[in-house]
């Protein structure tokens, strides 16, 4: 099938099997593997990216691991590799490192994107609204306090506090 997408600001297209899911399309096809593959079933959030559909207005988090490529037809897709701008990190990325919100790093770009689209939905968070809104999104190494503290950070930052 014919695949016409938009990744991190570059249009791409692509034949690509119906079967092909959008993770391994990012990963293998174009070679962006910030995007992990952790458990394969939706559980872990390792494989989080942010897509906005044509018929939106805003990135939403998804995770790839299972969503086939095709669905992303005509959309926007943003991977962890798209958030830096001119060398400079994001503002969720700097505040990630300052806040030493991760340790063995496998999960944080799903984080990274998932807070992403969560700050976007809810641009003056507490502590409570961010566990809840990371919830899909496990880590087996850090007790997820700094990455709370981490994203409360970040919304400072991006200025919507």
């Amino acid at each position: 099938m014919k695949l016409k997408l938009k990744v991190n600001d570059y249009d791409v297209e692509s034949e690509v099997e119906p079967r092909l899911l959008l993770v391994d399309y990012i990963r293998e096809r174009l070679g962006l593997t910030g995007t992990h593959i952790g458990c394969d079933t939706s559980n872990c959030g390792a494989c989080t990216v942010l897509v906005k559909f044509p018929s939106s207005k805003r990135f939403v988090s998804l995770k790839s691991c299972t969503f086939f490529a095709v669905q992303a037809d005509g959309c926007e897709v943003k991977t962890i590799e798209g958030l830096s701008k001119e060398g400079k990190m994001h503002p969720i990325q700097r505040a990630f490192w300052e806040n030493h919100a991760l340790q063995c790093g496998y999960c944080t770009p799903g984080f990274i994107m998932q807070a992403y689209s969560f700050l976007e939905e809810h641009p003056s968070p507490i502590s409570e609204e961010i566990r809840r809104g990371i919830s899909g999104n496990l880590c087996r190494c850090t007790g997820y306090q700094n990455i709370v503290k981490a994203i409360l950070d970040a919304s400072k930052e991006m200025g919507v506090v």
